[in-house]
């Protein structure tokens, strides 16, 4: 998990530099602060997951997303077999 919020902070900071309009668009400021934008933080999460960003001009964001979206599902893929594994020990119990 931690090494998923490390790729999101990098993908942060190349996104500033290569498209400030998308960053602001995002919340990418204020994105791991209390008082971020969950809407903004969300539409960052539907561009990656529905692949918007392979249109995007500038090679490495492309790449930082792509792992990025590997490491979301793999995240989700084990957070799903942890709620399952948890689910047959409460029926086997």
């Amino acid at each position: 998990m931690a090494r998923y919020f490390s790729s999101l902070r990098a993908l942060l900071v190349v996104l500033r530099n290569c498209d400030p309009l998308l960053y602001q668009y995002v919340d990418g400021g204020g994105f791991f602060t209390s008082h971020g934008q969950p809407n903004k933080q969300v539409r960052l999460v539907w561009y990656i997951y529905a692949q918007r960003y392979r249109d995007h001009h500038d090679d490495e964001f492309i790449r930082r997303c792509e792992r990025v979206r590997r490491q979301f599902i793999l995240t989700s893929a084990l957070c799903g077999l942890v709620v399952v594994s948890l689910i047959a020990l409460m029926i086997w119990h």
